[in-house]
């Protein structure tokens, strides 16, 4: 496969992904600033959502104050913010059309229909139910893509490259939804085990659709060493780190079998899947969530630099 191909799959992929995740970090962020009670703190809310997708600088460069109007529009609606869903729905479709013979007809009309209702909304008519409709409506396009790759593409190097894409870029959200917990709470370690901590856990749970599934695993109630250990190292939870990085050497080794070679991207997903397995929950928080959700996502990058080298889709 010719390395601009597996570049527009893996980036297509990536991108479908990351539109999710921005309405997902955002609906967290929101939903935090709507249960605030303290002066100042709705707004705390929605800045630490900005510094755990890396997006507040770009932020704070055209805005004064972060309300719900104005972050809502720079995460989903804002063409300069390359992460926002607006941009990521551009960018999707542009890799599509590079692609466009290498996908199946209901991949690329999945991508298409998005972006051409998408173009139609007017960002000032988003407001209150209209937001979180729109935020359903974003992840909703992400699971109809998902659902025709997974039912009508080959299984070839493309898929391959489609499935770590969207991995990689799982991951690495997983990681900083929960590393907003890092930046909500850093300032008040007396709230810690209190009714807001375990109200915070519980959206971080919503934002990876796990606030259900978890009580078929825990039967507890939240509590936050269980919710860590749910979204890092639980093998059967579809958007914990330990599942996409499962998946991950699962595709790099359909690539290794399918160009008879390993590369360094080998090398790099060992790293990043033995620093999961070479730890445990209590593990995680002696050492410090934060640090370890950071070290998670330096791993993460320093794999994707070396599989982009090693099949050259930089």
């Amino acid at each position: 496969m010719l390395g601009r191909t597996a570049q527009n799959l893996f980036w297509l992929s990536r991108y479908i992904e990351r539109a999710e995740n921005m309405a997902r970090m955002f609906e967290v962020g929101y939903r935090m600033s709507l249960t605030s009670r303290r002066e100042g703190s709705a707004s705390e809310h929605l800045i630490s959502m900005m510094q755990a997708a890396e997006v507040d600088e770009g932020f704070n460069r055209k805005h004064k104050q972060a309300d719900v109007a104005a972050v809502a529009h720079y995460m989903i609606f804002d063409e300069e913010n390359l992460s926002s869903v607006r941009s990521c729905l551009l960018a999707a479709r542009t890799n599509a059309r590079s692609v466009r013979t290498a996908l199946t007809l209901e991949m690329w009309e999945s991508i298409n229909a998005a972006w051409l209702e998408f173009a139609e909304i007017r960002p000032r008519d988003v407001t209150g139910a209209k937001l979180q409709e729109l935020l359903g409506w974003i992840k909703q396009v992400s699971h109809t893509y998902r659902g025709a790759l997974l039912s009508t593409f080959l299984r070839d190097a493309g898929y391959a490259f489609s499935q770590i894409g969207n991995f990689v870029e799982r991951a690495d959200n997983t990681a900083r939804i929960l590393d907003m917990k890092y930046y909500v709470l850093l300032p008040r370690a007396t709230l810690v085990g209190g009714d807001v901590d375990v109200q915070q856990w519980t959206m971080i749970l919503r934002a990876a659709s796990a606030h259900r599934s978890y009580r078929h695993v825990y039967h507890d109630r939240y509590k936050a060493w269980n919710i860590a250990d749910y979204l890092i190292l639980r093998p059967e939870m579809p958007r914990s780190l330990s599942f996409c990085v499962s998946w991950i050497n699962r595709t790099i080794d359909m690539l290794e079998e399918i160009y008879g070679a390993r590369t360094a991207g080998h090398d790099a997903a060992d790293a990043v899947t033995a620093l999961l397995e070479d730890t445990t929950v209590d593990r995680i928080f002696e050492y410090g969530l934060h640090e370890f959700l950071t070290e998670f996502i330096n791993r993460n990058n320093r794999m994707t630099d070396a599989l982009a080298e090693s099949y050259n889709f930089y």
